[in-house]
């Protein structure tokens, strides 16, 4: 399942999040590459301990928590901090997977990688390039969205970065666990989500069929949910 989540940054946030990394000093990305991606990873990065980082991925977080379509397709358990890249002058990220498992050097928690995210921190129209390409069952899809905008796939996906040519390629990256380790059950739940929604804007919390509904809704939660 891959979904598109605008405005997880309103405008206020962007600029306070770029106003922090852009003014950091950056590294070579390669210092979260695990064996595989090392081969593949061309870019730059923020380093894990960077004040600015984790000011910044503070209010990734914090903007997360508050967007009702994100906390509905992930179901999030935990999260790893945000992390932040660049791309320019044909750099790329050649195509991998993520690694299943990802260990904070700080604080040593460690997340199943059930799902990836990128946020968008650049103007589109400011690059040529650095499409995040994701392989599905329907084939690749190519997304390059606005600033502030994210998209959410499963971290066991195949994907890429396509090369910047021109301008520079700037986002925030995390990886989180969800409650369902499912992909499938949670398409289900954010479907059956969704359509409980709907309801409720026609029918009223009340009508006997969204009380049912929500009721399923949670049943199967139960069912699927590893806590």
């Amino acid at each position: 399942m891959l979904i598109a989540i605008p405005d997880v940054l309103d405008a206020s946030r962007l600029a306070r999040v770029r106003s922090l990394v852009d003014g950091a000093a950056w590294v070579d990305g390669n210092v979260t590459s695990g064996p595989q991606s090392a081969l593949a990873k061309d870019n730059n990065q923020l380093p894990e301990d960077s004040p600015a980082a984790q000011e910044a991925g503070r209010i990734v977080l914090e903007a997360l928590g508050a967007n009702p379509l994100f906390i509905a397709a992930a179901l999030p358990l935990s999260i790893f901090p945000p992390l932040f890249n660049a791309y320019a002058g044909g750099q790329k990220f050649g195509t991998h997977v993520d690694n299943a498992v990802r260990i904070h050097a700080a604080t040593g928690l460690r997340v199943r990688s059930d799902l990836s995210m990128t946020v968008f921190l650049e103007d589109p129209a400011a690059y040529d390039g650095g499409e995040l390409v994701v392989e599905t069952n329907f084939g690749a899809q190519a997304v390059k969205l606005p600033a502030g905008h994210a998209v959410l796939y499963p971290s066991s996906s195949l994907h890429r970065v396509e090369p910047v040519t021109r301008g520079r390629r700037v986002a925030s990256f995390l990886w989180l666990q969800s409650m369902v380790r499912d992909d499938a059950a949670r398409a289900i739940l954010f479907d059956l989500d969704r359509s409980v929604q709907d309801l409720v804007v026609a029918q009223g919390h009340g009508d006997p069929a969204v009380i049912r509904l929500t009721g399923v809704y949670h049943n199967l939660l139960r069912r699927w949910a590893d806590a």
